[in-house]
């Protein structure tokens, strides 16, 4: 059987790039070169660009997603998304895929484009009977006040760029008077922000997945941040939070999350491997949905590899189960 020709992608054009090129260092090593020939593709604001076997950069024929390596064309039979934010996590390359007819493992355009706008996901899982926190969806040009939010939510808040990931721009809103800069900090990422009330509870995440048409969920991580939220720096900085794969929490409450991880997952029609984060708030016996990441990392620190090997799988197996399935859409 002749290998499959597989375009991995990397990079993007956002301040996320960075999350990417590490998380594409494990993807890299864990691909199983027998059964795919792989094509590390960096996506950059420069260009799409192949590293050649002599270290030359050859450019992307953006016509037809293909490559000209010595006088011969090379198309590819799938596509890899490993690129955190803006093209890849946004719904843009997957629209351009489709118009290729190229498979790919992400979510498709429209998945994608939805849950990279967080309050429309909120929206969209609270009308499918998914228990969310109450929010207030903010946008630049209308110039929202503090005052306005301070009167439709109760403090603690969240306040957040409505797209974008790795908790960049995010603030947690303790006093009244903390709002102004909060709200400031996330415009600075985003036109649009999302205020959300806080959760008081527990902080699960959860890899969810698809495999031979069957949805799987993978071992819980429950996130302890040793700061006052899990932060950009709570999340890739070695020290500053606890990750405890898989959780320890009473069946039921693994149950309930799991279950809620399974609906989530098919309500918004999600491809490939998604992680879905939660607050379990134990007064309540519920789980709240926070965000749905449709690229979760995939570095050796990412959550995902480690609930993977939690699991029992090899990485390996696990990106070829991702890869196999994208050629069933």
């Amino acid at each position: 059987m002749s290998k499959k020709n597989i375009a991995f992608l990397t990079g993007g054009y956002s301040g996320e790039a960075e999350i990417s090129y590490k998380s594409a260092i494990t993807i890299e090593k864990n691909l199983d070169h027998e059964k795919y020939v792989v094509y590390k593709i960096d996506i950059h604001p420069t260009g799409w660009w192949y590293e050649g076997p002599d270290g030359n950069d050859i450019s992307i024929d953006k016509n037809d997603f293909s490559l000209n390596i010595n006088g011969g064309k090379i198309l590819f039979d799938a596509v890899l998304i490993g690129i955190h934010g803006t093209p890849g996590e946004d719904g843009k390359l997957q629209g351009y895929f489709d118009l290729l007819k190229i498979p790919y493992t992400s979510c498709d355009a429209a998945t994608s484009a939805l849950t990279f706008n967080k309050s429309f996901t909120v929206a969209v899982a609270a009308f499918g009977g998914i228990s969310v926190a109450r929010s207030m969806h903010l946008f630049q040009y209308k110039t929202p006040k503090a005052a306005d939010v301070l009167g439709k939510l109760s403090l603690p808040l969240f306040v957040k760029p409505n797209n974008g990931g790795s908790s960049i721009g995010m603030s947690k809103v303790v006093d009244a008077g903390e709002l102004p800069a909060a709200l400031e900090k996330a415009f600075k990422e985003d036109p649009q922000v999302l205020v959300e009330e806080f959760i008081k509870g527990r902080e699960f995440t959860i890899g969810v997945f698809k495999s031979k048409g069957t949805i799987v969920t993978l071992p819980i991580t429950e996130v302890i941040s040793k700061k006052d939220f899990f932060d950009y720096e709570a999340k890739y900085v070695a020290g500053f939070s606890d990750e405890i794969t898989p959780a320890e929490a009473d069946n039921s409450i693994i149950e309930k999350v799991n279950a809620a991880a399974t609906k989530v997952y098919s309500l918004l029609n999600c491809r490939g491997i998604v992680r879905i984060d939660f607050i379990y708030n134990e007064e309540k016996g519920e789980p709240y949905m926070l965000e749905v990441n449709t690229v979760p990392g995939q570095s050796e620190a990412s959550i995902v590899p480690k609930q993977v090997k939690a699991m029992g799988w090899s990485l390996k197996d696990f990106y070829s189960a991702i890869l196999d399935e994208c050629f069933n859409y």
